[in-house]
């Protein structure tokens, strides 16, 4: 936290370490008593700086790339499946593995932070592949298997074990990084923890969800 006097070389600084809360909080918070408790002169005014400033600015930066990410990935889907319908399908696995970084991190005690959202990002390449994955082989299969029951029933299956392997293999590569407690660990941990919570529901969602989803859109006639 800096106080500047406008105009004038005069700089106080006050530094303080957060513990067991998230920053974003905590400044929301001390912001609010300073304005309420200690009224600046004129002229004076308060800025906060340090990890708080970082996070503001990464936070800034993720806000640009993440709708880049995911039109650019829209797009790719859109041109290997020639369907809106079906690439919005894969799409729909994202929500599911946020929500599952998010309540992971609500388990596990930690706050959202810039490696949590890192790993948030690293979560949609994963849950779009999981998609890609069975949803391709749907497709593969239309012209071999005619009964739409039949098609899902057995590309479920059979794209069963790929789908674990993808996952389970990342979940157990990131089990240290949940569990580091050495130098950089605020750092590991909430990035781990968010992406194995994230692959568990996503995980789920590919092998139940996305099959159900996708004879319901075939049913209709989309795509």
């Amino acid at each position: 936290m800096r106080a500047v006097r406008a105009n004038c070389l005069i700089l106080a600084v006050v530094t303080s370490n957060v513990v067991d809360r998230d920053i974003v909080g905590f400044v929301a918070e001390l912001d609010a008593a300073i304005r309420s408790d200690l009224p600046l002169p004129a002229g004076y005014r308060v800025e906060f700086g340090g990890e708080f400033e970082n996070q503001q600015r990464a936070t800034r930066n993720l806000l640009l790339v993440i709708p880049a990410a995911l039109s650019l990935i829209l797009l790719i889907l859109f041109t290997t499946f020639r369907s809106m319908a079906r690439a919005a399908l894969i799409l729909a696995n994202i929500p599911f593995a946020v929500m599952g970084g998010i309540i992971a991190l609500f388990i596990s005690g930690q706050y959202l932070s810039v490696p949590a959202s890192v790993g948030l990002i690293a979560l949609l390449g994963v849950a779009v592949l999981n998609g890609v994955v069975m949803i391709s082989y749907f497709e593969q299969s239309r012209l071999l298997v005619k009964d739409l029951s039949l098609r899902i029933t057995q590309g479920a299956a059979r794209r069963l074990r790929p789908i674990l392997m993808t996952a389970t293999t990342a979940m157990f590569g990131l089990m240290p990084l949940a569990f580091a407690t050495g130098p950089g660990a605020e750092i590991q941990k909430p990035l781990a923890i968010v992406v194995i919570g994230g692959l568990f529901t996503s995980t789920v969602t590919t092998l139940y969800l996305l099959p159900l989803f996708y004879y319901y859109m075939e049913k209709r006639g989309h795509g």
